[in-house]
């Protein structure tokens, strides 16, 4: 069964220097234990210009891992300020490595490999979204 894309608001990624948008992606929300648990996990494939935003209770140190997950990731690890403070690109799919937050974290942002590259987004830029 093919999990189709269920946009349910906007990211935007926005440089921590000209403090302009460098792009907006349509976002899921994965904002409780089961959904966030699930995540991309058996997708074959997301929109381009998508990605799932992470929503946890708490700022700590976060580890993400690409078990059952199909699709090459950006993974943007996010703190309370919404400032990226970690990025690992080009996740290798089906692998139970841990990519962890070299920070604490209350936001992970995924998005398509190589997106970060395209849009020129970075370790210090900020996220501001709608849901």
């Amino acid at each position: 069964i093919e999990i189709k894309f269920n946009k349910q608001g906007t990211l935007s990624f926005i440089s921590s220097e000209s403090r302009d948008a460098l792009s907006t992606i349509d976002i899921e929300v994965a904002n409780t234990d089961q959904l966030r648990a699930r995540g991309l996990m058996y997708r074959k494939s997301i929109p381009q210009d998508a990605g799932m935003l992470f929503v946890f209770n708490h700022e700590e140190m976060q580890g993400f891992w690409m078990k059952n997950t199909y699709i090459a990731l950006d993974m943007l690890f996010v703190n309370a300020e919404r400032q990226i403070v970690t990025i690992h690109m080009n996740t290798t799919p089906m692998k139970e490595w841990n990519y962890a937050s070299t920070a604490p974290a209350l936001y992970v942002v995924e998005v398509n490999a190589g997106y970060c590259l395209q849009n020129n987004i970075k370790e210090g830029d900020f996220i501001e979204f709608e849901y």
